[in-house]
């Protein structure tokens, strides 16, 4: 698995860097994008036309005119597929998207957009794009903010809606923030900390202020989010590694292999050596 860490183009100094996919075909000669890569950045990628595939996480993705895709850090993901794919791709750094609500969180890494939605969003995309070449041929005080601003723009035009969980909070509530900090702090601590108690201590909240404020923004409660993360972690490590199961624990901050496996097969109904044996056997890896 290619571990890929943010390194702007010339002139793509603000965290924010606008290219499309005829670009990544250009400088992608020998089809490394074709094979597993876990970024250190965000990669959002709206399909204006053509038709391709996509895998993020163990799940397969077909690309059609309107798709859309976000990649997050830490995801494990590959083009399989974007031969035939045309459209903009905007690699931005987690910095680059400040005062977000947590509406992120719970869009797919691929989804779909309409005529009109996907029309508007290149509109979107393209404002931002000639921001970005403004700003690496003259940049000037206000390039950052400008290209932070658009970013988020184009993202909350292209957000999937999601129907309402019965929690969710009103705009402005503070359970938003509640989660942000929660889910900021899971992506730090996971491997260390599997215990909601451990969260609330070190944030400063009462575990079912972000029980409540977790299931307002996901669905699912805080104990749950938190087992999802580290059973995701998990699999990554038994499909893109070749580290024991033993091995494998331990980096997740099990005390023994035998609390991992216990784990493992409640979340996933199946022992880590024999989901890694099916997934390698589906994917070609013995």
């Amino acid at each position: 698995m290619r571990q890929l860490r943010y390194s702007p183009a010339v002139g793509s100094s603000h965290g924010v860097e606008v290219m499309d996919f005829a670009a990544l075909r250009r400088m992608d000669t020998h089809r490394r994008r074709e094979l597993p890569q876990r970024p250190d950045f965000h990669v959002l990628a709206v399909v204006a036309s053509g038709t391709g595939s996509h895998e993020a996480d163990f799940h397969a993705y077909g690309l059609a005119e309107g798709s859309v895709v976000w990649i997050r850090p830490g995801m494990v993901h590959r083009w399989s597929d974007v031969e035939a794919c045309d459209g903009p791709l905007v690699l931005f750094r987690p910095g680059s998207l400040t005062g977000f609500s947590a509406a992120e969180a719970g869009a797919p890494a691929c989804w779909q957009l309409d005529r009109p939605r996907l029309s508007l969003a290149l509109v979107a995309a393209d404002h931002l794009g000639r921001e970005h070449d403004a700003a690496a041929s003259l940049p000037g005080p206000g390039s950052a903010a400008l290209l932070s601003h658009l970013l988020a723009a184009l993202i909350l035009r292209v957000l999937p809606d999601s129907p309402a969980q019965p929690d969710a909070a009103p705009v402005g509530d503070r359970s938003t923030d509640v989660f942000r900090a929660y889910r900021a702090a899971v992506e730090e601590h996971f491997a260390e900390w599997h215990r909601v108690t451990d969260y609330a201590r070190a944030l400063g909240y009462d575990v079912r202020t972000l029980t409540r404020a977790t299931r307002a923004a996901t669905g699912t409660g805080a104990k749950t989010f938190l087992d999802q993360r580290v059973l995701l972690e998990a699999k990554r490590l038994l499909a893109h590694t070749d580290l024991p199961v033993t091995a494998c624990a331990r980096r997740l901050g099990f005390g023994d292999a035998g609390n991992f496996t216990t784990f493992f097969r409640r979340q996933a109904g199946t022992p880590p050596a024999a989901w890694r044996t099916a997934y390698g056997t589906a994917t070609g890896r013995a």
